[in-house]
């Protein structure tokens, strides 16, 4: 089966640390962009970071940029999400998604070919 699952989620503390994963099934991961997407109740579904899969070159959201990094393991064919210095404002479900596109500019939800389930992030004392 070809998808995406998400993990790595849970409940942390205010300037805690989590990984999320995103490992794919049924394909390679390898010159893929995968991006990372996360939706708070009540509010719209915002992009955070993307990695190229031509390049590997990483891009952020000014709400996260310089706490968060993203990177792949093509030996697991995985990509990682470091999440440092977590907010309350981090709560959300987090997904990732892969569009098969290496060198895609349209980072949107929309534009990917396969969007995991999510999982969810808490922040909170």
């Amino acid at each position: 089966q070809v998808q995406v699952v998400e993990s790595g989620g849970g409940s942390v503390q205010p300037g805690g640390s989590l990984r999320l994963s995103c490992a794919a099934s049924g394909f390679s991961l390898d010159y893929y962009a995968i991006g990372w997407f996360r939706q708070a109740p009540g509010k719209e579904r915002e992009g955070i970071s993307c990695i190229s899969g031509s390049d590997d070159s990483t891009h952020f959201a000014d709400s996260v940029k310089g706490r968060f990094t993203i990177s792949r393991d093509n030996a697991e064919n995985t990509v990682f999400l470091q999440m440092n210095s977590l907010k309350p404002e981090d709560t959300a479900v987090y997904y990732c998604a892969a569009d098969r596109n290496p060198y895609t500019e349209d980072h949107s939800w929309s534009a990917n070919d396969y969007w995991g389930q999510g999982t969810q992030v808490t922040v909170s004392s």
